[in-house]
């Protein structure tokens, strides 16, 4: 059943938020069920369990977390806005999503792909994302060294948001 035949965003319309809004919303409880989750891996079992010692900051690597929550979900915000049914949803995630992570650099690195994939990783969020969680967490990396990706994964969450926002603007126009 497509969310639009369910009636779900004729309530959200009807409900004093604009689209914003309810994006922020979606992205902010996922997000913070997911920071609390590694912040208590990080140091529970991580720290605690493997021995593992973090060589940088850990509050680096919590908002680098965020960061990159905050750009992955507006990648789903955006798959979700330009399909019509949560099977064709689902079909995008494999085909996006899946890929995406492995070509991170966390399952094979990324100097062992071909020149021209190297270069078009630099549009997928998890790149970047696995870079600055690898110099922060084993080689102790600061603020000025990671800065560069951070930004990158800004730069990508805002687009996919702003992109999405536009695309549901639409919908909701032609649904009307």
């Amino acid at each position: 059943m497509c969310i639009r035949d369910s009636g779900t965003i004729e309530h959200l319309l009807a409900m004093p938020l604009d689209p914003f809004d309810i994006a922020a919303a979606k992205i902010w409880a996922n997000a913070a069920v997911v920071l609390v989750a590694a912040g208590l891996s990080l140091t529970f079992v991580m720290q605690g369990l493997l021995g593992v010692s973090v060589s940088g900051s850990k509050l680096l690597f919590l908002a680098a977390t965020a960061l990159f929550l905050f750009a992955a979900t507006a990648l789903g915000v955006f798959l979700a806005t330009l399909s019509r049914s949560m099977a064709q949803f689902a079909l995008l995630v494999m085909l996006t999503i899946l890929p995406m992570l492995m070509l991170s650099g966390g399952e094979t690195p990324i100097e062992g792909q071909p020149a021209w994939l190297q270069a078009g990783t630099l549009l997928l969020p998890s790149r970047h994302y696995m870079t600055v969680s690898q110099a922060i967490v084993f080689k102790g990396a600061g603020l000025e060294t990671v800065w560069s990706e951070l930004l990158w994964m800004t730069i990508l969450g805002v687009v996919l948001m702003v992109c999405s926002l536009v695309l549901f603007r639409n919908s909701v126009a032609q649904d009307r």
